[in-house]
């Protein structure tokens, strides 16, 4: 009979401390993310669709070496290498990949493929809005993952020549 009793007050307090933790959390403020009026905050971990990065210069960075598309274990991206020429400079090395392809109907968001890349062509971006109603249309190519080229600086120019009569200082 004394089992029985301690029985009934251990499962009584077991179920006591599972609804503390419900009350408790009931009764704190809710977290609401409005998201299409405000911007969404992201965990700095976060696996968004894939960037192709530029160096410095605005060259790829890619040098279509193939190992992101064999670290892949979805088998969804695809390449397809090409030579640089000399009086057309796509990437820093000898190679660039001429076609580059990621199938988000098959894409898993595991990260392999960024690991993978020696020259860290490839990153996870921010981008999570990819929802599409035709699967055409998620096979991203290369200029929808190439970052954007950087903006060149404008030229500074000579200040205007002094007008004849005028002081080439000016103070």
């Amino acid at each position: 009979m004394a089992n029985i009793f301690r029985g009934i007050a251990a499962s009584t307090a077991a179920i006591v401390k599972g609804f503390s933790v419900t009350l408790r959390n009931m009764l704190r403020p809710t977290v609401t993310e409005n998201y299409p009026d405000e911007p969404v905050h992201f965990e700095d971990r976060y696996r968004g669709v894939h960037v192709l990065r530029r160096d410095e210069n605005g060259l790829e960075k890619c040098v279509a070496c193939f190992l992101c598309a064999a670290a892949c274990p979805s088998n969804c991206i695809y390449i397809e290498a090409a030579e640089n020429t000399g009086e057309q400079r796509i990437s820093a090395a000898e190679r660039y990949a001429k076609v580059y392809n990621i199938d988000y109907n098959r894409c898993i968001f595991c990260g392999y493929c960024v690991e993978a890349c020696p020259c860290d062509a490839i990153t996870h971006g921010q981008g999570f809005e990819i929802a599409a109603y035709d699967t055409n249309a998620l096979v991203y190519r290369k200029e929808q993952l190439l970052e954007p080229a950087p903006s060149r600086p404008e030229p500074k120019t000579a200040p205007p020549p002094p007008v004849a009569g005028e002081s080439l200082l000016r103070i």
